[in-house]
Parts: structure tokens; sequence; C-alpha cells
């Protein structure tokens, strides 16, 4: 049996120092601390029965701070780290010491035998604040630690806010120390010996990269980086999470969200299809009562509304009906769209119903973040906007509905989704298009928004347009003043004065909205610019060590807002790279054959 080369080329490229080393389905996120000396481990978790702001993870400190290495006079030992996908190596002066994952709650670490050594850690399990007429003192999380070696020194010593462990041992072989953290009051300090835990864990790895389809060499490297995020994002369920599913970035984002799941699939239909499943299970699982899907799922919550830039109800663009086909395309399961087609057809209600003041046929966003583009220009006049993006999306799905009923053998609801598609078109061209401009506007209160963004050149994803608009469109798309140029998709035309190039949705590339434009390109029958805005978004990841949110439209680097192991970029780069190699294997045997 031959094995995946891809787990090999992840030696050392996984950088502890900003990326968490966790793996499929934890909770525990570590990290090398800024001066190199230790270690750190933070809880991918919102925990708000502790902090109620669902954005206060992003700021508490490390459950565990300061860890170090021990040598026998209990003093702190220099490292250097070795990191590959299933473990991490800290090269001292007494010998390697080792770090994997025994489970998704209990980090193993190896000692080098036969040395006397350990661990120091403060761990802080409570929180604790002072409040107008006094203070609070909550749980955060449980923690036992254990050892298989001869303990010769185990303290545990009070701190503000928590406590430090000591634990030193003689280390025979196979010695390892392990930590278990978690929310039950009755966890288990199993401790095996590392070689046992280590061997686990390469299996574990290997067999995940085992079944990743093969890629073109140049894009081995990142391709090999993204798959091991398209695990390490994963998280169990637990809560409101009922599926196994992914994080768009477990220290950026936890929980799950609407249309990154969406995008999740995308790649995750190349190795494990029912995985694939639960992205789109997992939101469809919270379908409020009115058909909406809600914007962002996590273990104590669901967001629904939200207060800023106002208060409203807020969902993601529908774009499941289209990823769902996208996965049937690899792997074909008429049961699961039978089972999610009628949640589909409610939402897709409800964008109709509840989004379409003016009952003209166009659906509008109420709240920016419902766009998924938070901080765009277009949203700078007020609210609600009806806009020629979600028309688009909502005309997508409703193709994507047809296809879906067609498979179902409901050839008459097939065709009713047809021609509701082909409605949508005609009024986003008689209401949207600019003529004079030569692209679609967005409207606030019946006046056209002076923003020219590629979301008013969306309508070319519909595949419906006459030539002479689609003409002009790609003209726009092509124009390297405004969208094309080096680094391609500026979320804001580089000509238009709100273009800011690092600035979230304001002007920088982000790979999904690449992902549509390559989709809308081969709608519209241009294969060759297809083609060559999927090298330029593959060139574009590939150019960094790590894999982002998004990148600035003038240089190509990530902004340093821009989250890093970003879900969706990974799965876009998956899916660009597997098409690219596989059209190049193609071309390549027709070559041979002529």
């Amino acid at each position: 049996m031959t094995t995946s080369p891809y787990f090999s080329l992840l030696r050392n490229h996984i950088d502890i120092s900003h990326v968490p080393f966790s793996d499929r389905g934890s909770r525990l996120l570590v990290f090398q601390a800024p001066d190199k000396s230790r270690l750190l481990v933070k809880l991918a978790e919102r925990l708000t029965e502790i902090q109620p702001d669902i954005e206060a993870y992003r700021h508490r400190p490390p459950f565990i701070s300061d860890l170090c290495l021990l040598d026998e006079e209990w003093q702190a030992l220099e490292f250097e780290v070795e990191s590959h996908p299933h473990a991490l190596v800290f090269r001292t002066r007494l010998g390697d010491f080792g770090l994997v994952f025994l489970g998704r709650h209990t980090l193993a670490f190896g000692l080098p035998p036969p040395v006397t050594a350990g661990l120091r850690l403060p761990v802080t399990p409570p929180f604790w604040e002072r409040t107008e007429h006094g203070g609070m003192f909550k749980s955060i999380r449980n923690m036992i630690y254990a050892s298989n070696g001869e303990a010769v020194r185990n303290e545990i010593t009070p701190e503000s806010g928590g406590y430090t462990i000591e634990l030193v041992v003689k280390a025979g072989d196979d010695c390892a120390i392990t930590l278990t953290v978690g929310n039950s009051p009755d966890l288990h300090g199993e401790v095996l010996p590392f070689s046992v835990s280590h061997a686990a864990a390469e299996k574990r790895w290997r067999e995940w990269f085992d079944r990743v389809p093969p890629v073109a060499e140049r894009y081995r490297d990142t391709y090999a980086y993204a798959w091991w995020m398209m695990a390490n994002n994963l998280i169990r369920p637990r809560g409101n999470v009922c599926y196994e599913a992914m994080t768009p970035a477990k220290i950026h984002y936890v929980g799950l969200g609407l249309w990154d799941s969406a995008m999740h699939a995308l790649a995750y239909r190349h190795a494990d299809p029912e995985l694939a499943r639960n992205q789109l299970r997992a939101m469809l699982e919270h379908q409020l009562a009115d058909g909406m899907l809600p914007d962002a799922i996590f273990d104590e919550g669901v967001v629904s509304t939200i207060d800023h830039p106002i208060t409203a109800e807020v969902t993601k663009p529908p774009i499941i009906a289209w990823a769902a086909l996208k996965l049937d395309e690899t792997a074909p399961n008429l049961d699961f769209l039978r089972e999610i087609y009628q949640p589909l057809v409610r939402w897709n209600a409800w964008w109709f119903s509840m989004n379409d003041d003016d009952v003209e046929g166009r659906a509008q966003y109420n709240q920016p973040d419902s766009s998924g583009l938070d901080d765009s220009p277009l949203w700078d006049f007020g609210m609600p906007v009806e806009s020629p993006d979600l028309n688009t999306y909502l005309c997508v799905q409703m193709g994507s509905l047809a296809m879906i009923a067609e498979g179902l053998g409901m050839d008459a609801e097939g065709a009713m989704w047809r021609r509701r598609a082909a409605a949508i078109v005609r009024r986003m061209i008689e209401d949207f298009w600019d003529e004079e401009a030569g692209l679609f506007r967005a409207f606030h209160d019946d006046q056209p928004i002076p923003v020219v963004t590629p979301f008013n050149l969306y309508p070319l994803w519909t595949g419906q347009l006459p030539d002479a608009i689609r003409d002009r469109i790609v003209a726009h798309l092509t124009d390297t003043d405004e969208f094309w140029g080096e680094y391609a998709i500026p979320t804001v035309a580089r000509n238009d004065p709100r273009f800011e190039p690092e600035t979230l949705w304001r002007g920088p590339v982000w790979a999904n909205v690449n992902y549509f434009f390559i989709e809308a390109l081969k709608q519209a029958g241009e294969h060759v610019l297809a083609r060559r805005l999927r090298d330029k978004t593959l060139d574009l990841v590939m150019a960094q060590p790590s894999i982002y949110e998004y990148y600035s439209a003038d240089t190509g680097q990530p902004p340093p807002t821009a989250a890093d192991t970003f879900g969706w970029t990974a799965a876009v780069f998956i899916d660009l790279a597997i098409q690219a190699s596989r059209e190049a294997q193609d071309e390549t045997s027709g070559d041979h054959r002529s």
C-alpha cells in the first residue's frame, strides 16, 4: 500500500508561535510563548456562561501559561521546537521531549530517558473579576495531571488567581506526563507509555492524509498544510454543535459559521463525503421556525440576532444548496439531497418573505453582517440594501434546488425553480443594471449606491446574462484599474475612492470571492479567464508560509488583522489545486494520445 507523501512534507511547516498545535476534535490549543522558552495552552471555547460577551474568548488569558520543561534541579530548560502534523519535539540539552494528543482532552509529554525531568505550569482553573458591588469567581475548566514515572517533586503552590504545579520524575523508558483538561468533574488521567500515544497519533494523522487525492508537485507543500488545517480546525459535538464540524479558525472564530461551513464542505468532499455532509447538517440542525438559518453556532449558543452596527436578525448568504450539489458531483447521495431539500426550500422562502419590503421579487439585506461582507462600503449609506450579490446567490440557490428536485424525480418542481431563477435575473437586469456604468448597482431607499465592488458584477454567476451585458461585466473584471492585476480580485475597485487594500471587505482579496468568480466565468463560457483567476488564487495562497483570511490587494501579503489558519481559504485552495492538477493531467494524457 502506497503511503501519502503529504504527511512528511509538514516537518517544521507548523509554526506554533502563532499557529495552534491542536488535534482533530480537540478544544486545546498549544502555542510557543513569544520568548520561545515556554508553552501556552489556550481553550477554543467561548465559555459564555462565564463571560457573556461572545467575543471575550479572544482576549481571555491562557488556561495554562508559562509551561516550562524542567531539569533535575527544577530549572527551566531552553528548547528548540520541531513540528510535525501529529507531534512536537522539544530539543533540549537533556535530550528530546515530545508532545502528542492522547484523545481530545489530554496532552501527553514524553520525557527523554534516563533523566530526571518534568514540567512547571501555572494553571488558572477559576475565572474571577471585580464587579461594581464586589466580585465573582467561576470555574473555567478542570484539570488533572499524572505520570508513569517516579515522582521526585510534586508541588502545587497557590498563586494569584490559580496555582503553579511542579512535577519532576525519574524518567525511565517510555515515560510520560499527561495533562487532561475538561468540563467533567470526573476526569481520568490515563498515562500510557509515550511511544504508544505517539504511535497512535501518527497512525491517526497518516490515515487522514492517506485519504487525500494527489495533486501536482508545485501545490504539494501548501496543499499538505491546508489538509492539516482541515483536521486541526475540527471540533467534536458539544452543546449546540451537533456534528463534528470545522471552525473558521480555532483561535479566531470559535464555533461554526454558516457560509464557512458550506465552503469547508468543498474540500471535505474529496476525502470524507460524510464529514462534508455534516458541515451542512450542523447548520441546518438549527433552522428557526420561520425558515431562517442563523449566522453562527457555538457550544452554548446560536447567533441569529446581533446589535452592531444595527440590531437585526443575522444570517449569511444562501449557498448551502450550491455546496450540496458540488458535494453530489463527487459523492452522489440521493438520501442526503432528500434530507436537506425541504429545509432549503424553507430557507429560500424566508429570504423573500422577510427580506423583500416592497414585495417586488428582489431580496434585501437588513443587517450588514448577513452579507458576510461586514464592513463593505456598500453598507455605508444605510440599511436595508437591495444588492445584486444577494439576488445572484438566490438565483444560484434556486437553480441548485431545481437540480436537486429533478434528481429526486420532481420534474415539475424543478421546472418551477428554473422559472423563478430566470425571473430573478430579469428583475436584476430591469432594476439593478446601470447601462452607462456597465454594471449592476445596489440600492438603498431606491437610490443607487455609488460604490464599485466585485459584488456589482456578481450576476455573471447566473450564466443567464445577455451577451452584451456579460461582455461589459467581463471587461470590468479584467480591467487592471479596477479588479484585475497581479493580485485579484480586490473587494472594492482599485479606482474607487473607498478602496483600502488591507481593510477587511474594503479592498483585500478573499479566496471565496475568487472561487465564486471562477465559477461565474465558467458559467459565462470564459474558461481561459477562469483558469487564469484560479492560478492567481493558488499563487497568492502559496506565496505565504501559512494560510490567511484575506490578502492585501496591493502586496499580496496578509494584513495584520487577517486571521491565520483560516478555513475556507484552505478549502478553496484544496479544491482549486485538485481542479488544476486534474486538468493538467488530462491535457498531458491528451497530448500523449495525439
